[in-house]
């Protein structure tokens, strides 16, 4: 007879459950579970592997051991292996990386999920809109281009359904082979489908899709619940069918006319990618577009998206939003706009409500976002928390950063997220990439800088494009020359950013930068043109002098 140890089990119902679950086991005669005990005992075959037992228990969201095994509770937080179990709540970026991370390191995880594998980046986020904005770009090249002189242009007719078939496809592949198949191929991630939720400090009760509640016992728990779009508030608006940027990437047309309101990341990206697949585009910026980056980005951006007729409202808010015969209306006060379509793009709200953190004594921020240390530590002992659904900036690569880190941190490591190098990217055309800080932020830190401006008719990458649209940005620190932020508007900027990155992140001065082999004829070249600036005239430069 092999006993196991069994906790998570709130009610004779839960034994139930268990006992089906051992039973269905190859191997498993007859399981006998007990409740009270907190107890299996099992009749089984010789040779019948002890993983797979704990495995179907495990796969039920309790917690199962070998009942001669030795408590891990008692073994201290450096130990690793199958006594370590970590709860993690979420399937994104970073859920994922923690969950693949800890069970490298020896814990095993239930991952557990609400809706759909894979979190908001391959399914409503990055990897669509990325298709999209791609699918647009060429048909704007079709449309019109700098050679249009010596290649006919030729209106592209649009089929958005075959796009959007294209797109899908391509998200499920992704979706299937980095989430669906690595997860079923792991045994040591039990994936637990339901809505998840705090008893307390060391249990998680979980919804299950049928109504049942199963309680999950964690020795560590990572919470990487996302974010979700906002709704801002403006009279009548919760009441139109409004788009968010998960029904625009979904829909299977194209409005006539579509008004984008906000003016950051989101807003811009999806504005000129329907501008450029048919839609009259209106954008309604509360401020200036891009307003928290530099001036001149946003200035460089407006002037971009005016010369391709989309219409940017700066400083305009809607004061009233309704709906009525298929057309959406706004009352702003430069009077009456009408479309066919509204886009909300206003921001993302981290996924906390519903998690009843305070019963585990999880601090968040006024915006809901769960305060972390750099190490991903919230504020209650042995939970952590990693990705859009905590106080760090919300990029997919910072979410994976981060649950890699918590997951060497609750496996009895050390490891910390150092975000003064991060790069950023807006996939507009032309893209703008960022890094480090800008002037005005240098100065609230106190440092007294320096910086230079490259247009881009200086790098020989975008004449031979044709294509001198936008600005490579370095900000130095004044004396040293140490490189501290560079802001860039040019086609493809995100090609180049992590060359300034790695600058940054390695303490280099401009003039290091300036001394670097660039090959001719990128567009990354305009970084060492830039840094040049800082000691000569570029212009008298011949076209490859180093």
């Amino acid at each position: 007879m092999t006993h196991l140890k069994i906790t998570g089990m709130t009610c004779e119902s839960c034994a139930t459950h268990i006992k089906a679950a051992l039973e269905k086991l190859p191997g498993v005669h007859a399981a006998n579970v007990s409740y009270p005990n907190g107890s299996a005992q099992l009749d089984i075959e010789p040779g019948t592997p002890s993983e797979a037992l704990t495995a179907a228990v495990t796969g039920l969201g309790y917690r199962a051991t070998l009942a001669d095994a030795p408590d891990s509770t008692d073994r201290g937080d450096k130990v690793l292996g199958d006594g370590l179990h970590i709860a993690i709540i979420g399937s994104g970026g970073a859920a994922m990386a923690a969950a693949l991370k800890a069970v490298e390191r020896g814990a095993r995880v239930t991952l557990i999920e609400r809706g759909t594998l894979g979190g908001t980046c391959v399914n409503i986020g990055c990897v669509p809109s990325k298709i999209m904005i791609r699918a647009a770009h060429i048909a704007h090249l079709r449309r019109e281009s700098p050679f249009d002189t010596g290649i006919t242009a030729s209106p592209p007719v649009i089929d958005r359904a075959a796009l959007l078939a294209q797109q899908q496809g391509r998200v499920d592949e992704l979706r299937r082979a980095k989430y669906e198949g690595i997860l079923e191929s792991t045994p040591a991630i039990a994936v637990l489908r339901g809505e998840a939720r705090f008893h307390d400090a060391q249990n998680l009760v979980v919804k299950r899709p049928d109504g049942e509640e199963r309680v999950v016992a964690f020795d560590r728990c990572l919470v990487a619940t996302g974010a979700s779009a906002t709704l801002p508030p403006i009279p009548g608006l919760a009441d139109t069918p409004y788009w968010t940027s998960t029904e625009a990437l979904a829909s299977e047309t194209i409005p006539e006319r579509l008004v984008v309101l906000g003016s950051s990341v989101v807003a811009v990206e999806l504005a000129q990618t329907f501008a450029r697949l048919g839609s009259r585009v209106t954008i309604l910026a509360r401020g200036t577009l891009l307003s928290g980056e530099d001036p001149a980005i946003g200035e460089a951006m407006t002037a971009a998206f005016r010369s391709e007729g989309i219409a940017v409202l700066e400083h305009t808010q809607a004061s009233r939003a309704a709906h009525a015969g298929g057309e959406f209306v706004f009352a702003t006060a430069q009077g009456e706009l009408r479309a066919n379509q509204l886009l909300l793009a206003t921001g993302r709200a981290p996924n906390t409500r519903g998690l009843n953190l305070d019963a585990a004594g999880i601090a968040v921020d006024a915006q809901g976002a769960i305060v972390v240390d750099p190490g991903m530590r919230t504020h209650a002992p042995h939970i952590y928390a990693a990705g859009d659904c905590t106080d760090q900036p919300q990029f997919v690569y910072v979410a994976a950063a981060a649950g890699t880190r918590a997951a060497i941190n609750m496996t009895g490591g050390e490891s910390a997220l150092d975000l003064t190098a991060m790069p950023a990217v807006v996939f507009t055309d032309p893209q703008v990439a960022t890094v480090g800080v800008t002037e005005a932020e240098a100065k609230r830190n106190g440092l007294d800088t320096e910086s230079r401006t490259l247009t881009l008719d200086n790098v020989p990458r975008a004449l031979a494009n044709f294509d001198t649209r936008g600005f490579i940005k370095l900000v130095a620190e004044t004396g040293s020359g140490r490189l501290l932020g560079v802001q860039a508007v040019a086609p493809e900027a995100g090609e180049l950013i992590q060359t300034a990155a790695l600058a940054i992140r390695n303490r280099m001065t401009v003039h290091e930068l300036a001394d670097q082999l660039f090959p001719y004829l990128t567009m990354v070249e305009g970084v060492k043109l830039a840094a040049q600036t800082f000691s000569r005239d570029v212009t008298q430069l011949s076209c490859c002098a180093g």
